[in-house]
């Protein structure tokens, strides 16, 4: 089974990259975005509370988190693998990940990690927001504060898979199908 993280800050191109990934390995997306989206559009207590924490950039706390993902991935084991979308987000949340996946007898492939400039990040992000519809893609303030909680506590997560030998990056500037080949060379080293 592939298992594949695909990590970088926000506005790195990841759910771009995703589609096209799950397109040509088969594979099952794993976002909690689509996760937290899902529970917003339904109004249920988990969308509500995790509302609150993504309005003001900040992360939604690991066991809500975690709980989603697992199920998700209980849900789909006859899948190819999976492509995990913004998951993990901090060490803590990789160890579960792993335990998770360990229990199943399944493992992480690879993490692939899309490297692209600060300035880049925020044009990328701001230009979103213009037909996103999501608050914190248009606001200055609030695109600053998920790039400084990637940078402080996400960031970590690429060192926990690199102890592991697991960690590609890939330059995340270019064309969407440069981007993509890139990252399929990697891909297609692991099977």
């Amino acid at each position: 089974m592939l298992n594949i993280v695909l990590f970088g800050p926000p506005g790195a191109g990841k759910g771009t990259q995703s589609e096209k990934l799950i397109e040509k390995y088969n594979l099952t997306h794993l976002s909690t975005g689509d996760l937290f989206r899902k529970h917003l559009g339904e109004g249920t207590d988990l969308g509500k509370l995790a509302r609150k924490y993504m309005d003001e950039g900040k992360l939604v706390p690991d066991e809500v988190v975690i709980g989603m993902v697992e199920t998700k991935i209980k849900d789909t084991l006859d899948s190819n693998g999976f492509i995990f979308d913004g998951f993990p987000r901090t060490v803590a949340q990789a160890e579960a990940l792993d335990k998770v996946l360990g229990d199943l007898g399944l493992k992480i492939s690879g993490m692939i990690a899309l490297d692209v400039p600060e300035d880049v990040l925020k044009s990328r992000i701001h230009e979103r927001g213009k037909t996103s519809g999501r608050v914190d893609d248009q606001d200055i303030a609030k695109i600053e504060t998920r790039i400084k909680v990637y940078l402080d506590e996400t960031l970590p997560v690429a060192g926990f898979y690199d102890k592991q030998g697991k960690l590609t990056k890939i330059h995340g500037v270019g064309t969407i199908d440069e981007i993509f080949s890139n990252i399929s060379k990697v891909i297609d080293q692991y099977s």
